[in-house]
C-alpha cells in the first residue's frame, strides 16, 4: 500500500520507550507553532513509498522493541497506518503514534479508519503541541497538554487513561 511520508528514523530512542523504528508521515492539518517537524506539513511533500518497504525495514532490525508512526498527522493517511501498525504486533513490537487530534475528539469523530488505527495502537500520545506550554521534561511528548494514553484501557473505559511507565526490574542475582 502506498504512503506519503517525510522520513523514517530506523532507532529512535525518544519516540516511546525502547529501540524504535519512527516512521515520520507526510501531512498535516494542525500547523501547530513551533511544531518540531514542520517540513512534514505539506500533503504534497516528503515522497511516496511502499508500506512492504517499510515492514522488510521494521523485519531486518532485530533490536526494536516497537514502532512509532508520528508526523505531519498519522490520523489523515490511517489505511496505510493502520496496515503498519497490525503488521508490527504481528511481529510482538508495540506501536505508538503521536497525533494533534485529543482521543475524546477522535471517539466523537467515530470515523472508521481512524478508529481501526486506534485499535491497533497500543499507546496514544495526543493533543497538539502548544508552544507556551512547551517543556523539556516530560517523557515522550513536547507540550503539557499531550497526554500518553493506554489505547486499550482507555475504549474499554469510554474515557481517557494515561499510560503507566513499566516498572525495570532487575534479578540481580543472574546479571
Amino acid at each position: 500500500m502506498e504512503i506519503r511520508i517525510a522520513g523514517i528514523v530506523n532507532d529512535s530512542i525518544v519516540d516511546g520507550p525502547g529501540n524504535r523504528l519512527t516512521v515520520f508521515v507526510q501531512g498535516c492539518p494542525h500547523h501547530c507553532p513551533g511544531c518540531h517537524n514542520p517540513d512534514s506539513h505539506d500533503f504534497s511533500g516528503g515522497r511516496l513509498t511502499d508500506t512492504g518497504d517499510i515492514l522488510r525495514q521494521i523485519r531486518a532490525n532485530p533490536l526494536l522493541d516497537g514502532i512509532t508512526l508520528s508526523g505531519g498527522e498519522p490520523m489523515c493517511q490511517p489505511e496505510a497506518c493502520l496496515l503498519l501498525a497490525r503488521e508490527a504486533r504481528l511481529m510482538g513490537l508495540n506501536v505508538w503514534c503521536y497525533t494533534g487530534y485529543t482521543l475524546e475528539a477522535l471517539l466523537a469523530e467515530h470515523e472508521p479508519a481512524r478508529m481501526a488505527l486506534l485499535e491497533a495502537v497500543d499507546v496514544l500520545v495526543d493533543g497538539p503541541f502548544l508552544l507556551r506550554q512547551r517543556s523539556l521534561d516530560l517523557l515522550y511528548c513536547g507540550s503539557r497538554n499531550q497526554r500518553l494514553l493506554d489505547v486499550r484501557k482507555s475504549l474499554a473505559a469510554h474515557q481517557p487513561v494515561l499510560w503507566e511507565r513499566p516498572a525495570v526490574k532487575y534479578d540481580w542475582d543472574n546479571l
